[in-house]
């Protein structure tokens, strides 16, 4: 086969933007500027950070306006928003805009956070890594997929949907690369928002099993 899986993995460097928010208008406001990234890292860091547990708490946004400012129906409104829906971070990043937009225009009622209790936005430097796994089968990548970290996983789940603005992940890509068609319908049916990421692990290796070959 001449289209070998090659599994990365990746490092991650989280750092301060220097910018923070005290308040929903405030918060607005930097949404409006910070890079895509950082809306990236805090809507997704739990799914890496906290990988054993499932179902997944709402969003920094969401957390932060519930729990800091106690704006209990704006805080549930951000972690309505169903991020598995938009390919670009820059259409979520307009979708939480526009909740706080609509929050705002009504006059409802704000607090700002106390001095230590602020938004402070981040962002995240992806390092993408080889790791030694490679697989020209689907009994290769039965074997490879039991061996690498999570990270790798969420690599090639979830950082691939940033990093291709498509629902496909590297997977289900490389199954249809290899014509395995119905194999990738399969693995795409699944959500990976909905487990944990070794429950994943489990599922796209009971869904490969189903199709390799025995040697």
């Amino acid at each position: 086969m001449n289209n070998p899986f090659h599994f990365y993995t990746q490092a991650d460097l989280v750092y301060l933007l220097g910018k923070k928010a005290r308040n929903p208008q405030e918060l607005k406001e930097g949404l409006e500027t910070v890079p895509a990234f950082s809306v990236y890292y805090h809507t997704h860091r739990f799914l890496q950070q906290h990988h054993y547990l499932s179902p997944e708490p709402p969003n920094d946004f969401a957390y932060w306006l519930t729990s800091i400012l106690n704006l209990r129906e704006l805080g549930e409104a951000m972690a309505a928003v169903d991020i598995v829906r938009w390919k670009s971070m820059d259409n979520l990043r307009k979708e939480f805009i526009r909740i706080l937009d609509d929050y705002l225009s009504k006059g409802k009622y704000a607090i700002s956070a106390p001095e230590g209790s602020e938004f402070h936005f981040m962002n995240c430097k992806v390092f993408v890594l080889p790791t030694h796994c490679v697989a020209h089968n689907l009994n290769e990548f039965l074997e490879a997929i039991s061996q690498v970290s999570v990270r790798s996983l969420y690599f090639h789940v979830f950082e691939a949907r940033m990093r291709l603005e498509s629902e496909e992940n590297d997977f289900t890509a490389w199954f249809k690369g290899i014509g395995e068609e119905q194999l990738a319908r399969d693995i795409s049916r699944l959500d990976p928002y909905t487990m944990t990421l070794e429950g994943l692990r489990e599922r796209i290796v009971k869904e490969v099993s189903r199709y390799a070959r025995v040697a």
